[in-house]
């Protein structure tokens, strides 16, 4: 990690988790802290007392920690991946005083959608809209955000476009709003070959096999995108139960068949999208963040340095951390967020 970390900080954090409470938490366990090292050990905690909310089309689950009276975060999974991701973040920024909310994407976990006639909608712009309606049914105002994979890219929606809900960002890969337009122009051979499963995804003999394989296929992809990660059976296992949600395969097919323009998003979010596709520049305080081990598709961090036109910095983070940045390396991460709280 290229900043220096403040020693006192990291002494008053390792103490006040170690004396919390699980209510206080809202963890069934507490998670050790953790160095930015994928290799070094630590306990990981177990989210309880999940709440539900209803907000905008769907009924969303979430965890909850922290102080409510404490400034919100937010922090956001992506694909194949869920709020466990965020297990050991979670008591390390509760304990330094923030409140936390840990929801899970629609098609995953505990969220559900109000209505059967609701599309399966899984194109850019809705993720980042549920969000908003989450906000808005806890009355919250403004966050910090955090995110990776979909939802670093739902983080950098909501900076791009409803700056005055964001306070900052911490995004890891950095800029990743994107267009159907754009994803028209191919790619170099080699660059195609890692988005293998998009591909597969494009058929309906994909939109089967991922149905019938999900635990199978999201393994290998957490194998390849993190291929330095040593991950046990329980830290999958635990994440694999998210995947059962009725509607997570059509989500998840949906929007990559979106991305590739084989299917239409819903009308009333084509002027989002429409903006979205001008790649609007980030103008909150932001720090970006990559693991020297993603095996993932991702962007070079100086193609979009020029992205974020506020006060901005980029950590590359070492030790064979892979695209699960944030469960990989727990402590980077969440020193990240305080740190861009204070810009």
């Amino acid at each position: 990690m290229s900043d220096q970390i403040n020693l006192r900080r990291r002494r008053l954090l390792g103490t006040t988790v170690a004396g919390l409470s699980l209510m206080e938490l809202g963890l069934s366990g507490l998670a050790n802290a953790q160095s930015n090292s994928t290799k070094a050990g630590s306990s990981v905690a177990s989210f309880d007392n999940l709440k539900q909310i209803n907000a905008g089309t769907l009924s969303i689950g979430y965890a909850e920690a922290g102080p409510q009276n404490g400034p919100v975060v937010i922090l956001l999974h992506g694909w194949p991946y869920d709020i466990h991701a965020f297990a050991e973040v979670t008591p390390l920024l509760a304990a330094a005083g923030y409140r936390v909310i840990v929801p899970y994407l629609r098609g995953y976990g505990t969220t559900r959608f109000l209505s059967a006639d609701t599309p399966r909608n899984g194109q850019q712009a809705v993720v980042a809209v549920d969000i908003i309606a989450l906000m808005d049914a806890l009355k919250i105002d403004k966050a910090i955000f955090g995110g990776f994979d979909w939802g670093a890219r739902t983080v950098n929606i909501i900076a791009a476009l409803w700056p005055e809900r964001c306070k900052a960002m911490v995004s890891v890969s950095g800029y990743l709003i994107g267009s159907q337009e754009a994803n028209r122009t191919p790619l170099p051979p080699k660059a195609e070959l890692a988005w293998w499963y998009q591909f597969y995804f494009a058929t309906e003999r994909g939109a089967a096999g991922y149905d019938a394989n999900r635990h199978e296929f999201n393994k290998l992809i957490w194998h390849t995108a993190s291929p330095k990660w040593k991950f046990d059976d329980a830290t999958f296992e635990r994440s694999a139960q998210s995947f059962s949600n009725p509607d997570h395969v059509a989500v998840v097919i949906h929007n990559y068949r979106w991305r590739l323009g084989l299917v239409k998003g819903e009308p009333q979010y084509d002027d989002l999208e429409k903006r979205l596709a001008a790649a609007p520049t980030i103008a909150v305080p932001t720090i970006t963040m990559e693991g020297d081990a993603n095996g993932a598709p991702h962007p070079d961090p100086a193609a979009y340095a020029k992205k974020f036109t506020g006060k901005y910095a980029h950590r590359n983070i070492d030790g064979g951390v892979g695209h699960n940045l944030p469960q990989e390396a727990p402590k980077a991460f969440a020193d990240a967020v305080i740190d861009v709280a204070r810009f």
